[in-house]
């Protein structure tokens, strides 16, 4: 019975949209047609054209508006009120694009296996690259690790804080093969907002899109645990 219930309302919808739809087609059809077979010694009457061209624009907006409101009742249902209840948690979001906050920015990377070194590239939002390092080691260990940097850029000047910062991950092995990896960005959400029809959460000052988000808890000292301990959040390789 739940279901029906909801399911009913968009069922009703699309099945409106359908038949504006096929009206709108009929119309094209009909005023095509009318204009192919008229008399040209006693053509159309302007007005009775304009007339009907103004009918065609009011179908063609309202699917328009069928289209925007469905839209919106999706990011209703959906999106930001879904979002607005990850605001306090700590997520982790399938992106490599962050905001430099404070002075650094933090990432987490996963390699599927181990590697023989690690490339990093630190990329602007108007793709220069600002920062780069290599690391070997632990750092080139399979499993998950922090990446954090410094904000400086490749001539040693500190660049100002804000979003659009993005981490580029090149892993090879002994044998020159590439290792397959990840990039994560993990912090507590601060805000929900619609921007461009998507909706976008605030972690550590950068957005990013609700459905790139793979896990959600409870951030550390809510959860009770151990802010000291590092088992589950590996040491940040160096910036």
């Amino acid at each position: 019975m739940t279901v029906s219930a909801v399911g009913a309302p968009t069922e009703v919808t699309s099945g409106a949209r359908t038949r504006l739809a096929e009206n709108f087609d009929t119309f094209l059809t009909l005023l095509t047609t009318q204009l192919k077979n008229q008399d040209p010694l006693s053509p159309m009457d302007s007005n009775q054209f304009t007339q009907q061209m103004v009918q065609m624009t009011g179908v063609e907006q309202q699917l328009l508006t069928n289209d925007l409101l469905k839209q919106l009742v999706g990011n209703t249902n959906s999106g930001i009120s879904t979002a607005v209840s990850l605001i306090g948690k700590e997520v982790r979001a399938v992106t490599d694009t962050t905001a430099l906050k404070g002075g650094k920015a933090d990432w987490v990377y996963k390699l599927d296996r181990e590697a023989e070194e690690v490339k990093f590239e630190v990329v602007d939002a108007s793709g220069k690259t600002v920062h780069t390092k290599t690391l070997t080691g632990d750092a080139a260990k399979a499993g998950e690790h922090t990446f954090t940097w410094d904000g400086k850029d490749v001539s040693g000047q500190k660049l100002p804080d804000g979003g659009g910062y993005t981490l580029r991950v090149s892993a090879r092995d002994t044998a020159a093969a590439a290792v397959p990896s990840t990039v994560y960005v993990q912090g507590v959400v601060t805000g929900v907002e619609q921007a461009e029809g998507q909706t976008m959460l605030t972690i550590n000052g950068g957005k990013v899109p609700w459905n790139y988000v793979s896990s959600v808890s409870l951030p550390a000292e809510t959860a009770g645990g151990d802010n000291t301990d590092t088992t589950s959040n590996p040491p940040p390789a160096d910036a």
